[in-house]
């Protein structure tokens, strides 16, 4: 389940090479699900962390193997929309994604 326009890259191949831009990013598992919706000011900083600590302590997020990305000028507002979009379709969040709290309006 393809979340963005973006198409689908692997995750350690490519992430390394992402513009400094504010953005959403979809992390995939092996088996092309969604498993965390996260948002930054700055993917090229985020994605550098994610690559450098292999996301050290975030056993949910280690399971990566796949990614896109999109960038925007209102992230949160994006991710926030990604996530009710997901839990519409599914009935659930992204697994990694259990600890944020969605605003109904």
């Amino acid at each position: 389940m393809e979340l963005l326009e973006d198409k689908m890259r692997v995750w350690v191949d490519s992430a390394k090479f992402v513009k400094p831009n504010s953005g959403v990013y979809v992390l995939y598992n092996r088996n092309k699900d969604p498993i965390y919706i996260g948002e930054t000011d700055s993917l090229e900083k985020t994605f550098e962390t994610y690559v450098d600590t292999e996301f050290e302590g975030d056993e949910c997020k280690q399971k990566t193997s796949f990614y896109q990305r999109v960038f925007t000028e209102n992230p949160k507002e994006r991710q926030l929309q990604l996530i009710e979009d997901y839990k519409n379709e599914t009935g659930n969040t992204p697994v990694c994604n259990s600890e944020i709290k969605l605003e109904t309006h």
